[in-house]
């Protein structure tokens, strides 16, 4: 019997990247120990034992959810690639698979599970930026648009100038080295809970963008506009 950590499983429209304003059911793992300091979702922080769930329980309550309509899931979390996660999260998207779901997989930037990313139709793929205090590898990071750049997108959180000059270097090596562009990047203006709309932060990221030859699609948290930056699972 697998036994998964699981915060929430829940429907809402991607709020973010490049299939923002598509409905999905979300499941969220629970347990994280990357620690990014702007992590608007450290309540999932705690590998608690107490969100424990049976593997036929979560796949019971997305085709609840689903109702045959929903056919896409995106596994986020907390981080589900930490190795604590990983054999129930491969259980998961191949029960999944075998109903015919599109699996998108949240990854934080810190590991390329291929045994995982295999399996899934899309990777969502983190390039730490300094504002998070996280660094990503390059060597993982060249590794990732080699092998699954088809079918994946890099996501930088911008928060400031330096975040932006620092995702720049690092596209325009991997770039260098790949003689290609490395799949879709994707920058993200950082949006915190109860901060009001950041305006300014991402009319500044939008024009460095356009200064530097429109290298990313700048894509703001749809769901944050909408129900504002502290609500949960929306």
């Amino acid at each position: 019997m697998t036994t998964l950590l699981i915060n929430t499983i829940y429907k809402a429209t991607e709020g973010e990247g490049i299939h923002v304003g598509i409905p999905q059911i979300f499941v969220r793992f629970q347990g994280c120990s990357i620690g990014c300091v702007n992590c608007d979702s450290k309540e999932t922080w705690e590998f608690d034992p107490s969100f424990s769930m049976e593997l036929e329980t979560a796949v019971s309550e997305v085709e609840k959810i689903s109702q045959g309509k929903i056919k896409r899931v995106s596994i986020t979390g907390g981080d589900p690639l930490h190795p604590g996660h990983v054999p129930g999260v491969l259980a998961l998207i191949k029960e999944l698979k075998q109903r015919n779901y599109f699996i998108n997989i949240e990854a934080a930037g810190t590991r390329v599970v291929d045994e995982i990313f295999d399996l899934v139709d899309f990777i969502s793929y983190d390039f730490k930026t300094p504002s998070t205090g996280v660094r990503t590898s390059k060597d993982l990071l060249l590794k990732m648009v080699e092998q699954y750049g088809h079918k994946s997108q890099i996501k930088s959180v911008i928060a400031h100038k330096k975040d932006f000059e620092a995702t720049y270097e690092v596209y325009y090596q991997t770039q260098s080295k790949l003689d290609k562009v490395p799949g879709t990047w994707v920058l993200t203006p950082c949006y915190e809970p109860s901060e009001p709309f950041p305006m300014e932060r991402f009319q500044q990221i939008l024009q460095l963008n356009e200064e530097f030859g429109a290298p990313f699609r700048v894509i703001g948290q749809q769901h944050k506009w909408v129900y504002g930056a502290d609500q949960k699972s929306v």
